[in-house]
């Protein structure tokens, strides 16, 4: 019993071994092709950066997130801070609450990263942060004083984030063309 398990697993060995020798060899063969586009899909590059000089308006955005991420990071790291050292009214809630904020900040610097960088991917993770704040700046201007002034810079910052990621020079820029926007 214990010999036809062995020769099952060699067979299962022998057969993933000669399909990781096809798909290298196939990856060869596309590499050598003049064609860049079929050499690129073949060896899985095809989140490789757009050529050419990043557009102003791409630019601006990725600016933009990364600044609303390092204010994230910032206040979440000030909560963080008073929660350990400061007098909260709960301590463990401070201490979540600036443990999530922290979280939530690598979002907006991870989306600017793929930004500046042209990747496809980084243009939903910008335009969802972006919708997500719309909300919080809409509560920030409800709750008034000086909350006002941080709810109004918060939904500017959000709408021109919006309006540069959907503009079709950036969206070309990330490799997104008419059909897949």
């Amino acid at each position: 019993m214990s010999s036809k398990k062995s020769a099952t697993a060699k067979k299962a060995q022998r057969a993933t071994a000669r399909k990781a020798t096809e798909r290298k060899a196939a990856a060869q063969q596309a590499t050598a092709r003049p064609d860049a586009e079929a050499a690129a899909k073949a060896t899985g590059a095809a989140d490789d950066a757009p050529t050419g000089p990043r557009p102003t308006r791409l630019t601006a955005a990725a600016v933009l997130a990364a600044a609303e991420g390092v204010v994230l990071l910032g206040f979440g790291v000030y909560v963080l801070i008073m929660g350990l050292t400061g007098d909260p009214e709960s301590p463990q809630q401070a201490e979540m609450l600036g443990v999530t904020v922290v979280a939530l900040a690598l979002l907006p610097l991870l989306a600017a990263r793929g930004l500046w960088l042209r990747r496809r991917w980084s243009r939903g993770p910008a335009m969802i942060t972006q919708l997500m704040a719309l909300p919080v700046a809409w509560t920030l201007v409800q709750n008034g004083g000086g909350l006002i002034a941080a709810g109004v810079v918060t939904a500017i910052a959000a709408l021109a984030v919006l309006a540069l990621l959907i503009n079709p020079t950036a969206t070309e820029a990330l490799g997104i063309g008419p059909r897949d926007a």
